[in-house]
């Protein structure tokens, strides 16, 4: 299915990274297309419009990514899709996080950042609150912060998804699931930044990276097989609760 500028499609599910779009891809037997310079993949699983896409990391190429879909074609709703980190040592690798707010704690507001509240979507029941930021947090203290804020995972577009979906009026919700714990040393700023922003792998960063760490080489592959079963996960739970399995 080609689309073209107006087309009103029912659903747009909205990722990051290549990673997390492939199994929506995959699952739903999208085709890639073009609306004016989005490029998305589109399909009409059981008689209904869908597209999906790849933002890039970070608020700003969410927000960015999100406002030209938007721009260029009718969205009934706004699907996020795909992993997130846990604040905790006790969620279970491969957790589906329906969160019941999502906070925008990438702005300079300590104390008053902006909430967003996911439109009722399938049929699990929202519970505990995802923090969107455009940084790496791992300090025990601030994670410890949020914890006592009822935040149960951080991520880094959601915030900035739902604030164009809330002043365009559009209906929104969000499936990630547990790829990994900012309170392990599984992530730190090094490994933070092994992928490009528009989500793509760094290579020369990773073979540098191995190059210079080689004992990691069974950690990081943990961590790999955590972020693609965590993208599949997020992906069925997604593709599920707007009935296209």
């Amino acid at each position: 299915m080609d689309i073209t500028p107006g087309t009103a499609l029912e659903i747009a599910f909205v990722c990051a990274m290549p990673m997390e779009l492939d199994p929506i891809v995959q699952k739903l037997r999208l085709h890639e297309s073009a609306v004016g310079d989005v490029t998305v993949h589109t399909g009409s699983p059981g008689g209904r419009r869908i597209a999906a896409m790849v933002t890039g990391m970070g608020p700003a190429l969410a927000a960015a990514g999100v406002k030209k879909l938007l721009d260029a074609v009718e969205v009934g709703r706004v699907v996020v899709v795909g992993i997130t980190g846990a604040v905790d040592d006790d969620t279970p690798i491969g957790t589906l996080i329906r969160p019941e707010a999502v906070v925008d704690g990438s702005t300079d507001s300590p104390g008053r950042e902006p909430v967003y509240r996911p439109a009722p979507h399938g049929p699990q029941t929202p519970a505990g609150v995802m923090w969107t930021t455009d940084r790496l947090i791992t300090d025990p203290d601030e994670i410890a912060g949020l914890r006592s804020r009822g935040v149960v995972s951080l991520e880094m577009e959601t915030a900035a998804i739902a604030a164009v979906c809330e002043q365009r009026s559009i209906p929104w919700s969000v499936f990630r699931v547990i790829s990994d714990r900012a309170t392990d040393g599984s992530v730190d700023e090094e490994i933070f930044h092994l992928s490009n922003q528009d989500g793509t792998p760094n290579d020369a960063a990773i073979e540098r990276y191995f190059n210079e760490h080689p004992e990691r080489v069974e950690a990081m592959a943990r961590l790999a097989e955590g972020a693609v079963s965590g993208a599949e996960r997020a992906a069925e739970a997604a593709i599920a609760a707007c009935a296209l399995d």
